[in-house]
């Protein structure tokens, strides 16, 4: 798959374009609906299949009091969307002036830099554009004037609910694993680059990696035995999220922490990427220290028992 920043970056040659277009957060079962029609498409007029969205969720803008907490970082994204046979995304950076641009000229602009066009693929509640004027009825109108045909794909539903980011991110605020990779279609994990910490799980015995996760949905607080994913090579690990109680802090923040077992080295700047495996306690507060250094011990020796019977 071929990464576009701009969209006359596309060297399509003679053939048309299919798009699937939309924020795609966490690329679950019904965004992939609406890509794979795209990349069908695309395949059926000899065609590319071409995905556009946005390298942040439009209401970073439009609503930043409002700002969902994401599923997926954009390199997570990109690689989900990958798996599906698209043949390039164009990755758009959502400013202030892409916010303010009517729905019908940012339509009418990708159909000049991407077009022709074969097809145009959409959620069917789907709305863009400036104030978000823009929905399916209005793509239906484009469509015939400038010769695209235009899909406009119901929600999937899984337990007779629709598929949703929303919903995702209330399984994963619960801990329930198994629901979200239903809807996300893959297991669901967190990623984000490896940052310098304050090195205190290095003075209790067990050195950690710290992500940045920041505008992303965490699971509860808690201790978790986790894959973790890094420079292409996977490690067992025990992962603390939470705002670490013992160790006294005058502006405590919530943290990610991986402890990789039977692992030393350097990982600093770059991205790891955890799947969950099993949550073996919640957060809490010890008297000292010393205790502390025991029960993260102790949970290092239970990660071990889980991942021996896996």
């Amino acid at each position: 798959m071929k990464l576009l920043r701009h969209a006359r970056e596309l060297d399509r040659g003679p053939r048309k374009a299919s798009l699937a277009i939309g924020v795609f957060d966490g690329v679950h079962l019904g965004h992939q609906q609406v890509i794979r029609q795209a990349v069908a498409d695309a395949r059926q007029h000899e065609g590319l299949a071409v995905v556009v969205t946005f390298d942040a969720h439009p209401n970073t803008i439009v609503a930043p009091q409002r700002i969902p907490p994401l599923l997926q970082t954009n390199p997570q994204k990109l690689r989900a969307i990958a798996t599906l046979g698209v043949d390039a995304t164009l990755l758009l950076h959502f400013d202030h002036a892409l916010s303010q641009r009517p729905a019908e000229e940012f339509i009418r602009s990708l159909a000049r830099d991407l077009g022709p066009l074969a097809s145009l693929c959409v959620g069917g509640d789907f709305t863009f554009g400036h104030q978000r004027g823009g929905n399916v009825a209005l793509l239906n109108k484009l469509g015939d004037e400038l010769g695209f045909t235009v899909h406009g794909l119901a929600s999937v539903a899984l337990n007779n609910e629709p598929v949703s980011s929303t919903r995702i991110r209330e399984a994963v605020r619960h801990g329930d694993f198994d629901t979200a990779g239903q809807m996300l279609g893959r297991t669901f994990s967190l990623a984000g680059e490896i940052v310098r910490g304050d090195a205190r799980g290095r003075e209790l015995g067990f050195p950690t990696a710290n992500l940045d996760v920041t505008g992303l949905v965490l699971p509860p607080n808690g201790v978790y035995a986790a894959h973790a994913t890094v420079a292409g090579r996977t490690h067992r690990a025990a992962v603390n999220i939470g705002l670490r109680p013992t160790l006294a802090s005058p502006a405590p923040r919530l943290m990610v922490e991986a402890h990789l077992l039977d692992f030393s080295g350097d990982l600093y700047g770059q991205e790891m990427e955890l799947t969950f495996v099993e949550n073996l306690r919640d957060e809490q507060r010890f008297a000292n220290l010393d205790e502390l250094k025991q029960q993260i011990a102790s949970d290092t020796a239970r990660a071990r028992e889980i991942f021996a019977r896996l």
